[in-house]
């Protein structure tokens, strides 16, 4: 498992497959490179690139950390650049997607990117988050109430009904899930108060496509919407019968005809 040291002396395990230019898959809350979409997608993915899958900080086989400035993500994502040659393609998921997303409005070296669903709900139409959000994350972290936090997260902060809960006990990743909840302040730290995020939206100047779920939660329709108006000429991709957590295989072809040009070819032939 190789692992690299970031700027503020947190270790970040990676896993690399493939070769070709450079991919960062980059994960949303609770899931890591052996649990989530990305352990999934990346073989799909290796036959046409080098393929970096990391683990976020304080989660998987990373070290905890309990700097929670958004900061601290980019120095991560900014150290796995730097390991894959100086620059690469990003696709991020959920809280992922706002990292891809801010990443390269910072102007960190993106030749590309990819993003699905970034959660930013606090729109017309979506959730505004409980008030106090950030605090009490952090609080059962520091408590390590796990479930609590779980909990917190689904219900209060994500909208799930309070009964679906103990099905979520009988998820088979729930366990890695709760391995992973010390991530959870990071996630929602780099969500910035989960408004759309206009400025920096408009700033971005590399090739972009906004990628969605046709069946997904009511509330992301609207960030959608308006990452796909508002980043200067992003392209959409609908996924059939897909909503918040999609298939690997339909998302796979869609990323290599993206990042190989393929798709701005057949648009300019």
């Amino acid at each position: 498992m190789p692992s690299f040291t970031s700027k503020d002396g947190t270790t970040i395990a990676y896993d690399v497959r493939g070769s070709g230019p450079a991919v960062i898959l980059i994960d949303g809350a609770w899931c890591g490179r052996n649990m989530g979409p990305m352990p999934r997608l990346a073989p799909l993915l290796a036959p046409h690139f080098t393929v970096y899958n990391y683990d976020r900080r304080s989660r998987g086989d990373s070290s905890i950390s309990t700097d929670y400035s958004p900061d601290r993500e980019y120095e991560d994502l900014a150290g796995l650049i730097d390991i894959a040659g100086g620059s690469a393609h990003l696709y991020g998921t959920s809280s992922g997607a706002a990292i891809a997303l801010f990443a390269a409005a910072r102007r960190l070296p993106v030749n590309r990117l990819a993003i699905f669903e970034p959660p930013f709900t606090d729109v017309p139409g979506g959730k505004p988050m409980p008030q106090g959000y950030q605090a009490e994350v952090e609080r059962l972290v520091a408590e390590d109430n796990r479930p609590a936090l779980a909990r917190y997260f689904m219900v209060r902060m994500i909208g799930m009904p309070s009964f679906m809960m103990p099905l979520m006990r009988l998820n088979p990743h729930w366990k890695a899930m709760l391995h992973n909840a010390p991530s959870l302040p990071h996630d929602t730290a780099v969500m910035e108060g989960y408004g759309f995020p206009t400025e920096a939206a408009r700033s971005i100047r590399v090739p972009t496509i906004v990628m969605s779920g046709d069946k997904t939660f009511k509330q992301l329709k609207e960030t959608v919407r308006l990452a796909r108006e508002t980043i200067p000429g992003a392209r959409f991709a609908s996924l059939p019968g897909q909503s918040h957590d999609a298939a690997a295989g339909l998302v796979a072809p869609i990323l290599i005809d993206f990042f190989t040009g393929a798709d701005a070819a057949r648009i300019a032939a």
